[in-house]
């Protein structure tokens, strides 16, 4: 494969209503994709979606921008295998708001690994509301509870037991 880094290079580049999309091919098949929408808010194109590695620099191309979609995004949604925004989806998805992903931290998370401010979901659940295989919070409901109140395999709190009977999926396995 030449080093492109030596080359002009010369995308593919497309005008649509909704944004500009640049394109690059490279000889064994792989490609660069990167759209930004025309339309912006706060600094921000509303959509920025970026697939591949820039032929320029050899590095993938952060997303970023309102809604943010590519292997690293940045934005107020986020989508990627690393995400970081108010609502991050992804394998680590890093949300203020809300985070869904292998690892992911916000006031509310949900994940393998689930760390939140109020409300976490998770194998590994950390909140102020924790449900999950091992959790810590102020209410548990876990197989391994640990926190202030905890429904569990070994403990039964009825401070636990009252908050999380009043949820309409809990309270059938109560009967």
């Amino acid at each position: 494969m030449p080093n492109t880094f030596l080359e002009k290079i010369e995308y593919k580049i497309e005008e649509t209503a909704m944004g500009t999309w640049m394109r690059y091919g490279y000889q064994n098949g792989t490609s660069f994709h990167e759209f930004k929408s025309h339309i912006w808010l706060l600094g921000l194109p509303l959509i920025h979606y970026t697939y591949g590695r820039n032929p320029e620099t050899g590095r993938r191309v952060v997303a970023k921008g309102v809604i943010a979609v590519g292997r690293i995004a940045c934005g107020i949604i986020a989508i990627g295998q690393a995400s970081i925004g108010l609502i991050a989806i992804g394998q680590l998805a890093i949300g203020f708001l809300f985070g869904l992903g292998q690892l992911s931290t916000g006031l509310a998370a949900i994940g393998q690994v689930a760390i939140a401010v109020y409300f976490g979901l998770g194998q590994v659940a950390v909140g102020q509301v924790a449900i999950g295989q091992f959790a810590y919070g102020k209410y548990v409901l876990a197989q391994f509870g640990f926190g202030e109140n905890v429904l569990s395999m070994t403990r039964r709190d009825e401070p636990a037991f009252e908050f999380f009977k009043s949820f309409p999926v809990v309270r059938n396995f109560f009967h």
